[in-house]
């Protein structure tokens, strides 16, 4: 099976972290949200003729995470969540890409703290163009939702109203922009 993507090109994308960005959210004491980014260290796609033969793989900055609180921001750092002085890494390798019901999703293993588990990245393309420099560029962005308890991510305090203060469902969106590369 093949698909036509409007402007696609083939070829090998580098994403431009300057204007791309991982954010996430999870409930909080079962009221809220809590949302926070990372850093992206890299990303390349390899983008062969057929777009559903793509393949993907990207690294994040675990040690970037910002919440905009330094206290809880350490907190998430350290060996109760992520425990980035063992694990400063996140990764993401796609294993295939799928439409389904004129969606497209990107299948792959996601790995946290040491720990791999299959995601499926909905993604949504917001287009391509030239920038003023003769860059041909890429927009897309892409969400998941994974229960961080699968990673390793089980620290939590029960609240006294009942439930507990982390929610175990954490959304990750993607917005992201990359640029094909010049042979």
């Amino acid at each position: 099976m093949s698909i036509q993507i409007p402007g696609y090109r083939p070829g090998t994308w580098v994403l431009d972290p300057a204007h791309s960005e991982v954010t996430f959210s999870v409930r909080h004491m079962m009221i809220s949200k809590v949302r926070g980014s990372f850093g992206i260290k890299n990303a390349t796609l390899i983008a062969p003729e057929n777009p559903l033969e793509a393949k993907v793989e990207a690294n994040v900055d675990v040690t970037s995470l910002d919440t905009g609180d330094e206290g809880r921001d350490a907190h998430l750092r350290s060996a109760d969540f992520f425990d980035a002085e063992n694990h400063p890494v996140m990764e993401f390798v796609s294993r295939s890409a799928r439409v389904e019901d004129g969606d497209f999703f990107v299948d792959g293993d996601l790995t946290i703290r040491g720990v791999t588990k299959p995601v499926s990245f909905a993604f949504d393309f917001g287009g391509f163009g030239q920038d003023p420099w003769g860059n041909y560029k890429a927009g897309s962005s892409a969400t998941t939702v994974i229960n961080r308890e699968d990673f390793g991510l089980t620290w939590n305090a029960a609240l006294e109203t009942g439930g507990v203060l982390v929610g175990k469902d954490v959304t990750i969106s993607l917005d992201l922009q990359g640029a094909l590369q010049q042979d």
